[in-house]
């Protein structure tokens, strides 16, 4: 199944405005906000989707019945343009175990590039409810690599991808490589356009570099 919030008209819209907003961009601060924002709203519309159980809660005056998460999902990004989205929705799931895996493009001089994997740290992930996150969806590849590196501490038993900013492109390769019914795609809005060096248009740019400086 995949969510593109970004249909429903909500403040969602205005942070995604600003986040692709090559003016505001200047203020890798504000960008960085901007990100951990959207990482808020999607763990809150997510958490609509999970198991929740009833709960006695004393409180000064008596016992009140409260919901609350039957189980903690693993929330994980990947490195390093997901932190500040990461952070947006480990603010929301304060109680979560994280995980992080290091993906980047390594150039050829032919003008393709491979993705490749380095660095995953991650609790077991066997019969776990799995948030994976990164800020956009290009081609899919990473975020394919990305899940199967995370496996190799286990299956979950449902795997939320969430991003801020899709491609068509990148949607149909998860679709053909990797989604099933055990897994649901957030995404805050979809670009038609994917350039020959593999850039959302009209996108944002790198999202890596907006927040945190340039490589």
């Amino acid at each position: 199944m995949i969510n593109v919030l970004g249909k429903r008209s909500s403040l969602l819209n205005q942070f995604i405005s600003e986040v692709r907003d090559a003016e505001i961009q200047k203020d890798s601060m504000r960008f960085r906000r901007n990100l951990e924002r959207t990482g808020e709203i999607f763990a809150y519309e997510l958490s609509k989707e999970l198991t929740w159980e009833k709960k006695d809660v004393i409180t000064s005056l008596g016992v009140a019945e409260c919901e609350i998460l039957k189980e903690q999902p693993v929330i994980a990004t990947i490195l390093r343009a997901g932190l500040p989205f990461h952070q947006g929705i480990l603010n929301y799931f304060d109680r979560a175990e994280n995980a992080f895996v290091s993906a980047y493009r390594k150039h050829h001089k032919n003008g393709k590039f491979d993705v490749q994997v380095e660095y995953m740290s991650s609790p077991s992930l066997e019969g776990k409810i799995l948030i994976i996150s990164d800020p956009m969806i290009a081609t899919g590849s990473s975020m394919r690599l990305a899940y199967k590196e995370l496996t190799q501490k286990g299956l979950p038993v449902h795997t939320h991808i969430v991003t801020i900013l899709a491609s068509m492109q990148g949607l149909d390769y998860l679709k053909k490589n990797l989604l099933n019914d055990k897994f649901t795609v957030w995404a805050g809005d979809v670009d038609d356009e994917l350039t020959a060096k593999a850039y959302i248009v009209p996108g944002l740019g790198d999202a890596g570099d907006l927040a945190f400086g340039s490589k």
